[in-house]
């Protein structure tokens, strides 16, 4: 029995020793690049990457997008200057001018009637304000009486058309550096009418024809008379003329100061209620309104010229601020006016 043992133990040690189960290999992947799945692509028409047949020219690189167009820059904002007729008082425009100039502030667009015409006239032509405050101190009143039989007026009105022609150099209206209109009214059927082309010292002269004291003004087959029975201060006008803020320079009689003691006085009081009353309907619409303190200066007196001038001076330093913001106003509004529209 142990050599049965012995010969059983003998046969396993011989027998080979069993083979352990090999175990599973891990997959090798090897490493791929991501794959790109084309496009569909329609019969006959090469893909996008595919490569140019032989020969061919390249395609070219695609277009790049366009950028907006830049806004536009806000254009300046437009001055008008509305002058108002006065007689004498007239000087006082001078004042006004030489003030705004020293703000630096010097209107595009300057419209007159009756005298405000004849300094619209000159200033237009190029004068500036001492030059203007020269003319004034050196003005004689005997240029302008060209005495005519009095059945249609004490004056012709030619003394002052040759005057203003000289000194805006003969040069017609549309030919003046700063833009000019000057109202004058016509007599046939009361209309207003402005003058913006042709002769300027026959306009200034209509626009200044007093009735009873100049001759009516014949023009083109109309005659016409002072602008200030229509438009004492004339403030649309530099509106519809293009003028974003209008400066409106009120220089009428004050009746308070006009006698009424007879029969003439009345009358002449008369013609200042009315035109206080025709101007205020204008005025409102002004951006701004200077009355320089002439209302006491007679029609005919000259020599307040220098009071009046200083009157205008100071009726701009008391609205300097009220001008800056009008300013300041018209130049936000038109920069406003000229911005891109944002969508939603």
């Amino acid at each position: 029995m142990c050599g049965a043992l012995a010969t059983l133990a003998g046969c396993q040690a011989l027998a080979p020793p069993e083979r352990p189960q090999a175990k599973p290999l891990p997959a090798i992947v090897a490493p791929t690049a991501p794959v790109t799945v084309p496009a569909p692509v329609a019969p006959g028409v090469p893909a996008a990457n595919a490569p140019a047949p032989p020969g061919a020219e390249p395609a070219p690189p695609p277009a790049a997008p366009e950028a907006p167009a830049p806004a536009p820059p806000p254009r300046a904002v437009r001055i008008g200057l509305a002058l108002g007729g006065g007689a004498a008082r007239g000087f006082a425009h001078v004042g006004v001018i030489k003030a705004l100039e020293a703000l630096g502030i010097v209107p595009d667009i300057v419209v007159g009637t009756s005298v405000g015409s004849f300094v619209a006239a000159l200033y237009a032509s190029g004068y500036d304000g001492a030059h203007l405050q020269r003319v004034a101190l050196q003005f004689e009143e005997s240029t302008l009486t060209d005495w005519s039989l009095p059945s249609r007026g004490l004056f012709k009105g030619q003394a002052l058309q040759d005057f203003v022609n000289e000194q805006v150099e003969q040069r017609p209206i549309e030919r003046l550096p700063r833009k000019l209109a000057i109202v004058a009214t016509d007599l046939g059927n009361g209309q207003m009418m402005v003058f913006e082309r042709g002769n300027v010292g026959m306009a200034v002269r209509a626009s200044s024809s007093v009735p009873g004291v100049f001759q009516p003004v014949a023009i083109g087959g109309h005659e016409y008379v002072d602008g200030g029975l229509v438009s004492p201060v004339p403030v649309r006008t530099a509106r519809r003329l293009g003028a974003d803020v209008v400066i409106a320079v009120d220089i009428s009689k004050n009746p308070v100061y006009q006698s009424t003691t007879g029969a003439f006085d009345i009358l002449m009081q008369s013609f200042t209620i009315m035109g206080q009353v025709i101007a205020r309907t204008e005025l409102v619409e002004a951006d701004i309104v200077l009355q320089p303190a002439v209302g006491a200066v007679g029609s005919t007196d000259f020599a307040s010229r220098e009071a009046s001038i200083l009157e205008g001076a100071q009726a701009v330093a008391a609205h300097t601020g009220a001008i800056l913001e009008a300013l300041a106003r018209a130049r936000q509004s038109v920069a406003a006016s000229v911005m891109p529209a944002v969508g939603p």
